[in-house]
């Protein structure tokens, strides 16, 4: 299986090995990449875990693995709006688990659980303090070039997408942005033969109160998105998995 062979793998070396070896020429690291089947096995094999054998822990290279594959997931003009917290302590856990409701069984067993943050609209409109530096520090742009995105920025903020006209409309749209690393951590943990469980099973309010008060999140600039919980299955799952057909969810325009 793909994930029995990928185990071997050094997550935490992974990216540096991958640019130092092919340099410009990324397309011929693609060389190494499993089989179309491996893959779907790998989907496959993914289930919502509702419980996992607490005795089984994730190696901390492999969980290096699933996090790099989140730092490395793409996002709307590339501004990271997320931030992930790795909860191992069971007295922190048991105070997220008072507020999700969806996790009862996952939170206590998992080998290890990430709550996953999304930006406010405090730091997410085009001229906010935080986009600017992150295009100068993060993405190191040049001022002219700056410029000419925090434009681009602003039209498709309050043009194209309408998101200026309401915070919701801001908080939608990194939201958005937070679930694409989500669904590369669960699809990267189930290739290397994890098992997984997102949950949006909580209380925004009392969840967002209980990260401020035991974890020091900043509510005017972070709110809780999902958690993440990861380990190995205690069970293997009830029923089968039930997808609709592809005529159901696709039309062609050829």
């Amino acid at each position: 299986m793909a994930f029995s062979r990928l185990r071997r793998v050094d997550a935490r070396d992974l990216s540096c090995y991958i640019i130092a070896t092919f340099g410009d020429n990324l397309s011929n690291a693609f060389d190494m990449t499993i089989s179309k089947e491996e893959i779907l096995a790998a989907f496959q094999f993914r289930h919502a875990c509702k419980e996992f054998d607490s005795e089984k822990r994730i190696s901390a290279e492999d969980f290096d693995f699933i996090l790099e594959t989140a730092r490395l997931s793409p996002c709307s003009f590339g501004l990271e709006p997320w931030k992930f917290l790795i909860v191992q302590n069971q007295q922190l856990r048991e105070r997220l688990r008072a507020h999700c409701w969806g996790a009862q069984k996952q939170l206590p067993s998992a080998s290890h659980v990430i709550v996953g943050l999304q930006r406010t609209p405090l730091t997410l409109r085009y001229d906010s303090p935080h986009v600017q530096e992150f295009m100068r520090q993060v993405q190191n742009f040049p001022e002219d070039v700056i410029e000419l995105r925090l434009g681009f920025l602003e039209t498709f903020q309050r043009e194209d997408f309408d998101l200026l006209g309401s915070e919701r409309h801001l908080l939608d749209w990194a939201g958005k942005q937070t679930y694409i690393p989500l669904a590369n951590m669960m699809t990267a943990a189930a290739l290397i033969g994890v098992d997984s469980c997102p949950v949006e099973g909580f209380s925004l309010a009392k969840l967002t109160q209980a990260l401020a008060d035991d974890f020091g999140v900043d509510p005017q600039i972070w709110r809780p998105t999902y958690l993440l919980c990861l380990g190995y299955r205690k069970q293997p799952p009830s029923r089968p998995k039930t997808r609709q057909s592809m005529a159901a969810i696709t039309e062609w325009f050829d």
